[in-house]
């Protein structure tokens, strides 16, 4: 796929109208790496058109699996594997490229990766990932710079987590699949792309239970085969459509959105006067025309609390509303690199290490900006939707990593955005 290189808008449009909410990128990245442990075709539906996937499908193809696109479904054979190393290239792309190691290890028994890329937004080690593997009778080597993972035969552990990490629990969820015997993740992450994973692994013939609680339990099973899964709605995107219309003060249909999984999120907007409503379990209502207050506080967590991949834009929100808010960000340490380019815009905003005191203020002014991040480059777009002139964002490909159709999206709706 073709990526521009920067985005402008003008602000001052308020937003009205309908938007249908993509597939979840934290989700997608997993499937497809899990489509690696099964023997029979594999199709995905509501899989977004993103640069992170695009990846994803290239990496398929390096290990010999057929991959192709076609709208929003994309169709994988992975019943011949002819490689188990990823390219370095593409690792270098995207974190969640390590999830594949899994994958590979629990079909094939062996794997080379180099270490992954990406936003550097903050220390995501892989060692749970690896002190798991270990745990489940493979052997890890760094050799020049690259992991090799291999095992004559896995089995299953009792593996307890340090922290509840969203991507070594994935990856042991895919080693442990084929895995003889039972594996018990304790401390396992909470969130609804884990479940959605498990749902996908299951329907292939995986035997998973727990999924969604602090205990994850597999119970290996000898082969996958593939099945037709429709991928979820996108938590992270819809929480950003809500900000963008609720800064412009505007009022929104989101349809393909996911009230549960939204909830953290649609509860603040609403302490903040936004009203929001549900139609069914798959559509959401904003009006955002009332005044609104800033929220007294808001610590990141995770799930069910309030997600680290909304904080930017919340904090693009609470910079236009008179008040003041104060964030403190618990999961990633660097997640406050869009800060400097929110205070170009007139955003006060002060920041002592992992708290970020917000000033909100009427009047934001277009400028020049550079996307530090994909979540970040999402705040600046945000911002900039009610900034006095012209915005330009630079670095455009982060944020092209988690948005399908962002300009156009937004554009359908009123904002006056195209890409550069």
């Amino acid at each position: 796929m073709s990526v521009r290189q920067a985005i402008s808008l003008r602000g001052g449009k308020r937003l009205e109208g309908e938007i249908q909410v993509q597939g979840a990128k934290n989700s997608a990245l997993p499937v497809l790496a899990a489509a690696v442990l099964c023997r029979t075709q594999v199709t995905l539906y509501n899989c977004p058109s993103l640069t992170d996937c695009d990846a994803a499908m290239r990496i398929l193809t390096a290990l010999g699996c057929g991959c192709r696109r076609e709208g929003g479904a994309v169709t994988i054979n992975p019943s011949v594997i002819t490689s188990v190393e990823i390219p370095s290239g593409l690792m270098r792309e995207m974190r969640s490229s390590v999830i594949f190691s899994g994958a590979l290890l629990g079909r094939e028994k062996q794997c080379r990766l180099s270490f992954p890329g990406g936003c550097e937004i903050g220390a995501r080690p892989i060692d749970f990932h690896i002190a798991a593997f270990k745990k489940m009778g493979a052997s890890v080597s760094d050799e020049h710079g690259c992991l090799i993972c291999r095992a004559d035969r896995l089995t299953g552990a009792k593996i307890s987590l340090p922290l509840p990490s969203v991507g070594a629990t994935e990856n042991i969820m895919l080693a442990a699949v084929l895995a003889e015997g039972v594996t018990e993740i304790h401390n396992a992450a909470r969130e609804p792309e884990i479940v959605d994973l498990a749902q996908f692994l299951t329907k292939c013939g995986a035997r998973i239970s727990g999924a969604g609680s602090g205990l994850v339990i597999i119970e290996g099973v000898s082969e996958l085969h593939g099945c037709d899964y429709t991928i979820m709605s996108d938590r992270i995107a819809a929480a950003t459509y809500l900000c963008c219309g609720a800064i412009t003060r505007g009022e929104l249909l989101l349809t393909k959105a996911d009230y549960l999984s939204c909830q953290p999120v649609l509860s603040v907007l609403e302490q903040m006067g936004c009203s929001i409503y549900s139609f069914g379990s798959d559509s959401l209502y904003l009006n955002a025309r009332k005044k609104l207050k800033p929220p007294p506080m808001i610590r990141t967590a995770a799930h069910p609390g309030f997600p680290t991949d909304a904080q930017p834009v919340l904090m693009a929100l609470c910079a236009s509303i008179p008040g003041t808010s104060i964030f403190v960000e618990t999961i990633f340490e660097n997640r406050y690199r869009h800060v400097s380019e929110l205070i170009r815009l007139g955003a006060k905003i002060n920041v002592e290490g992992r708290v970020a005191v917000v000033e909100g203020t009427e009047r934001l002014s277009g400028a020049e900006l550079m996307a530090t991040d994909l979540r970040g480059g999402a705040a600046m777009i945000t911002a900039g939707l009610i900034a006095e002139g012209v915005t330009r964002i630079g670095n455009a490909a982060y944020i092209y990593r988690g948005y399908e159709d962002i300009e156009k999206t937004l554009r359908s709706v009123g904002a006056d955005i195209k890409p550069l």
